[in-house]
């Protein structure tokens, strides 16, 4: 490894290790640009069949779907294991072969799948059959994070992937049993519906107006300063489609794009950093586990983003509201590490950001549908992720700057860049006060987002009501 070199009285190596450094370093490089681009395009595919599939718990399904995202690196470790633990190279061979597998065989029912219509019966019976599928992934998730540890062993392995393989095997049954039910048929609706021609003039017209800027004299006197900043352009109806053009002229949207730069993009750079983080507080040891702490909590938040589904007429609150609410945790997290750099601090944080970023993450996909249409989901998104590479770069040569400047054996910066190794709470105590700043700009963001899209998530609950 690069640490044992320095063990090494000869450097004669050096000019050959920065040889094969630098031919590895392009061809990882190149890895991760391929990868990139497949997992845009594999994602965007997902969305919008679950929004084209299920859309009347388009949010129930985006959750359940996103969500196993955060178990499938202990899914690939445990089959790697199950078939050859000693074999470093079988996980790459892996993530190379099994996507492809799988995508092979779901596009046969996704090319075969018949236009059908959605009844009533079937409205009411999906969130029941998504309860199941949840505590389904709740079981399947535990089992493959908090088992995965005990994989070492080829023979323990694979009988722990038998069990894996069966609980992700359960939820296949399902639609067979939908579709003895007649449960299966799909309908045109969303979220407003415009069968009802009198509410769809009402929404058109309400529309209208706010474009023109058409408000009473008499309310425009009467309102502040704030309250004109928060009415002035904001949205008056979900699910009214937004093409891209529109979409960037939107003051939701850009709130919106804020709050997630801010908020789920900083939790996935300081997931990046988790082991640097966690080496350079004294607990080498516990990177492991710390790590898989955050892909259990990221997990875990993922499937609670459709908690406002679930609770749907019991607790009516606006999807951007527990956007925000969500966002609590991570400034708090932040400062907590700053101020701290316990065993404790750093597991109760590491907890905050990965529950947190995961409901980012999986909300976001519907809040996206919500706001600026369903139809054009997918663009939007797209558009709206764009934040997560510019965030990574920004935010990781943020924290490589300040743990730079605090490394202080300049024996090991003389020797091989690459082995730079920086200890103490002072490598990244400044980036978590930056960090921390930075997601409470966030959580401010989203909740005048909440504020701003309040009314219009208030309007179409009471015409769903009514209808």
């Amino acid at each position: 490894t690069l640490g044992e070199l320095r063990l090494l009285p000869c450097l004669s190596i050096l000019p050959i290790i920065g040889h094969n450094l630098e031919r590895r370093t392009k061809e990882v490089f190149l890895l991760c640009l391929i990868a990139g681009c497949s997992i845009t395009w594999f994602n965007t595919v997902c969305f919008v069949l679950c929004i084209r599939n299920f859309p009347s718990n388009r949010a129930l399904a985006l959750s359940l779907t996103i969500s196993f995202n955060g178990v499938s690196a202990a899914l690939y470790t445990l089959i790697a294991n199950a078939i050859n633990p000693k074999d470093d190279t079988l996980y790459l061979f892996l993530n190379a072969l099994v996507p492809l597998l799988v995508s092979c065989l779901a596009l046969i029912p996704i090319i075969r799948q018949r236009p059908l219509q959605l009844s009533t019966y079937t409205i009411n019976q999906d969130p029941f059959i998504f309860i199941v599928l949840n505590v389904l992934a709740v079981i399947t998730g535990l089992y493959l994070l908090l088992l995965n540890s005990l994989s070492s062993e080829a023979l323990r392995a694979r009988t722990l992937l038998l069990g894996a393989l069966i609980l992700l095997f359960l939820p296949l049954c399902l639609p067979g049993i939908v579709c003895d039910r007649n449960w299966g048929f799909r309908t045109n609706s969303s979220l407003v519906d415009l069968s009802d021609p009198e509410l769809h003039t009402e929404l058109i017209e309400k529309d209208q107006s706010n474009s023109l800027n058409i408000e009473p004299f008499s309310a425009i006197n009467k309102e502040g300063l704030f309250e004109k900043v928060m009415e002035k352009g904001r949205l008056t109806m979900l699910g009214a489609e937004h093409p891209a053009r529109l979409l960037v002229c939107r003051w939701d949207f850009w709130l919106y794009y804020v709050a997630y730069f801010c908020g789920g993009t900083i939790g996935l750079v300081y997931s990046n950093n988790l082991g640097q983080i966690t080496q350079s507080l004294g607990y080498n040891s516990k990177i492991s586990a710390v790590v898989t702490l955050y892909s259990s909590f990221s997990f875990f938040g993922r499937l609670f983003s459709a908690a406002p589904d679930f609770l749907h007429g019991k607790v009516n609150f606006a999807r951007t509201g527990w956007l925000a609410v969500a966002l609590v945790p991570t400034p708090v997290a932040f400062f907590l590490l700053a101020v701290s750099g316990s065993e404790v601090v750093l597991h109760a944080s590491t907890a905050m950001i990965g529950l947190s970023s995961g409901f980012v993450f999986s909300a976001a996909v519907s809040i996206t549908s919500e706001l600026f249409g369903p139809n054009s989901a997918g663009i939007n998104h797209n558009i709206l992720i764009t934040n997560i590479p510019i965030g990574s770069l920004l935010y990781g040569l943020l924290a490589a700057l300040v743990y730079d400047s605090n490394v202080t054996s300049s024996v090991d910066k003389n020797l091989l860049q690459e082995a730079i190794v920086c200890m103490g709470r002072d490598c990244y105590m400044q980036t978590f006060i930056f960090w921390g700043c930075i997601s409470l700009l966030g959580l401010i963001s989203s909740f005048l987002l909440f504020l701003r899209t309040r009314p219009a998530y208030d309007d179409h609950e009471t015409n769903r009501n009514r209808t």
